[in-house]
C-alpha cells in the first residue's frame, strides 16, 4: 500500500533557456578553443546534456563533434581530472 503525504508543491518560475551560442551569434565552434569546450564538459569529463546547458539542438551537434575532435588532438582530457 502506497503511503501519500498531503503536502503541497511548490511551483517556482522557470527562466526561460536561451542558447548561449545563438545569443553571442557564434556560427561555428572550433575545436581548438578549448576553454569553451572544457566549460561544456562536466567534472568527470563526460559532454553535458543539452537539458542542463540550455544550447540548442544544431550548437549541441557542433558542441559534441568539436570536443571528440579536441580529444582525438591531445587538447583536451578524455576524463577532466588528468589535465585542465
Amino acid at each position: 500500500m502506497s503511503f501519500h503525504r498531503g503536502g503541497r508543491r511548490r511551483s517556482y518560475p522557470r527562466r526561460p533557456r536561451v542558447c548561449q551560442f545563438c545569443v553571442d551569434k557564434i556560427d561555428t565552434l572550433d575545436y581548438k578553443n578549448v576553454e569553451i569546450l572544457a566549460r561544456q564538459t562536466g567534472p568527470e569529463g563526460k559532454i553535458r546534456p543539452r537539458r542542463r546547458t540550455g544550447i540548442c539542438a544544431r550548437h549541441q551537434r557542433m558542441l559534441a563533434t568539436a570536443i571528440k575532435r579536441a580529444r582525438h588532438m591531445a587538447m583536451l582530457a578524455f576524463d577532466r581530472g588528468t589535465w585542465v
